[in-house]
């Protein structure tokens, strides 16, 4: 679920029953849409709702989401922040060719000082940054002056969410995204104006169904997508590598980060990720 708004697996089970108690039958994705708020126990249902919509059927959740052709997707591998030292020294252990994706926001003044100690261990990798809401219209505007130059592909939420209106008449050499300030298809019109990347997940819209109509109007507005997640097992991945299949920008190693996953996980090798298995879900 999305911990930073509150949500927790007990949260989360409780709105499930609460839900699901008032009924008599399943409900389609289309009620469940209409019935429960965004978050981690809508996307929970919705995405059994697929599974088991797939197998009733006998075909795929990719082909009932008109995604057939199905490839495998390289994800990001996140550096935690730390000091730069320290993250230099996580760099040289990333997977070889991943996306390298650098957590920052310390408040301390060292998020400069930690790309710039990235960027000379890994020379080569390819570099994004998610601030978390860290910093300060006056600090974004000084960072991309230093940051333009490593590199830098993309800047993920620098601002708190409410403090980026003035966005919209700034001019960024460096494409920026919106994560924490956007959550569902109703936010889109007002963050294109903003950003020109968004960062899906599927507990941030309430399930595959309404990530994969963002994913459609996103491009349709010319907006960059960005599938990220939040911490979760190979089962909570597998729903968001189908909307990672129309993606930039793939982050889906949250399963990774765990000391055990489910039975027939996502198949990692290094930082490729490999087509879920049936038995798993879809």
């Amino acid at each position: 679920g999305v911990d930073y708004r509150g949500e927790t697996p007990d949260s989360m089970t409780a709105e499930i029953r609460s839900y699901l108690e008032r009924l008599d039958m399943p409900p389609s994705r289309i009620d469940l849409l209409r019935d429960m708020p965004a978050g981690g126990a809508r996307n929970a249902i919705d995405c059994a709702l697929w599974d088991w919509e797939a197998k009733s059927l006998g075909v795929s959740a990719a082909s009932l989401a008109a995604l057939d052709n199905l490839k495998p997707l390289d994800t990001a591998y996140t550096l935690s922040i730390g000091a730069p030292d320290d993250m230099a020294k996580s760099a040289l252990q990333a997977p070889k060719g991943a996306l390298l994706k650098i957590k920052l926001g310390g408040k301390d003044g060292l998020d400069l000082d930690r790309v710039a100690a990235i960027r000379g261990a890994a020379p080569d990798r390819r570099l994004v940054v998610d601030v978390n809401q860290g910093w300060t219209r006056e600090y974004l505007q000084q960072a991309i002056l230093a940051l333009a130059p490593l590199g830098i592909e993309l800047i993920e939420q620098p601002l708190p969410v409410g403090e980026d209106g003035w966005l919209s008449d700034f001019s960024s050499p460096i494409p920026l995204c919106a994560d924490e300030s956007f959550d569902t298809l109703e936010d889109l019109t007002h963050i294109a104006s903003l950003y020109s990347f968004i960062n899906i997940k599927l507990d941030k819209s309430g399930g595959l169904t309404e990530a994969l109509a963002i994913a459609k109007s996103a491009r349709e507005k010319g907006l960059g997508l960005f599938i990220g997640s939040m911490l979760g097992t190979s089962l909570g991945m597998a729903p968001a590598f189908l909307v990672g299949q129309l993606c930039d920008y793939v982050d889906l190693d949250g399963a990774l980060l765990l000391a055990e996953d489910r039975f027939s996980p996502m198949l990692y090798r290094g930082a490729n990720i490999g087509l879920p298995g049936a038995s798993l879900w879809g």
